[in-house]
């Protein structure tokens, strides 16, 4: 049998710790700062270690207070997760958050693919390139750029990074571009990026001079403008297979440069099982495989 102090006054310590103040800890628990003070002063006598150092007018945690807390709050986190779970599993709208190039590329034009396999399910998809802090709530997933490692969450490889120059069929034209080298002097977008001296690395040929040139945000973006007519761009070949294959848009050379980074399917390791992040995980892991045919083996497979 597990032996733990009482929840109460765990619970109390957990708040007034994340807060460093008695007062904001029992305004948050609906008690008065008495009773927190009470149940605390009741665990560390529990513990046989002072939790907090009481100075004049303020209090703030002591070092077993501080090892102590980050255990306490996962704890009750891992307890939310559970709860959540249990509550949302048969709500049928699924949030997930994702990169504005990913988002607005590749998975905008295949999630009706989705609805149409889970007409029961709905998702409501957010672009932002920063990532999401899981904890705040209102996201069940995310697709996530990264190593694929993530303190509490459950990672899924998707596919590798990889970019090459791409542009519009009259932009090649009238740029005559028929080596690597020729990228050197034609309007390129983003043009000290690093995917560049990558993408330069790979193709054999050194880093390239600094130049100016017009920034853009996303793919997004750049597809837009190379779609214009101008300028070329480092981009996903993925993200834009339907452009590429119509003509729309032409990729010059078939040098990919890998980035150490993948693309991942990610979720609070506590909601596991949820029927549709499950759902959604499946799908996606269909949709990315009916694309290997379009590039080589090393795009599917994790960094080493």
């Amino acid at each position: 049998m597990i032996r733990l102090p009482p929840l109460s006054a765990i619970r109390a310590f957990e708040a007034a710790g994340r807060h460093e103040n008695f007062s904001r800890a029992a305004e948050e628990l609906g008690m008065t700062q008495a009773a927190i003070s009470y149940q605390i002063r009741q665990l560390e006598d529990r513990v046989g270690k002072p939790l907090f150092v009481r100075e004049k007018g303020r209090v703030r945690l002591s070092d077993s207070g501080k090892r102590l807390l980050p255990a306490v709050a996962s704890g009750f986190a891992g307890i939310a997760e559970a709860f959540a779970a249990l509550r949302e599993e048969d709500q049928d709208v699924l949030s997930v958050n994702t990169a504005i190039s990913f988002g607005g590329s590749w998975l905008s034009s295949r999630i009706g693919r989705f609805q149409l396999r889970h007409p029961d399910l709905a998702v409501r998809v957010s672009l932002a390139n920063e990532l999401v802090d899981f904890g705040l709530g209102g996201i069940d997933a995310a697709i996530r750029a990264g190593n694929g490692e993530w303190d509490g969450l459950r990672s899924d490889f998707l596919f590798r990074q990889h970019f090459a120059p791409i542009c519009s069929a009259a932009f090649l034209e009238a740029n005559a571009i028929r080596r690597p080298e020729d990228l050197l002097d034609v309007e390129r977008l983003g043009p000290n990026d690093a995917l560049w001296a990558g993408w330069f690395a790979a193709a054999g040929l050194g880093t390239p001079p600094p130049r100016r040139g017009i920034v853009l945000d996303s793919q997004w973006q750049e597809a837009t403008t190379v779609l214009s007519g101008f300028g070329i761009a480092m981009m996903t070949p993925l993200y834009w297979r339907a452009d590429l294959e119509s003509g729309r848009l032409v990729q010059p050379f078939e040098t990919l440069y890998l980035s150490p980074s993948s693309q991942w399917f990610v979720h609070p390791e506590g909601r596991a099982g949820v029927r549709k992040i499950e759902r959604f995980r499946e799908w996606l892991h269909d949709e990315v495989a009916a694309d290997r045919d379009f590039l080589p083996s090393e795009v599917w497979e994790p960094p080493q």
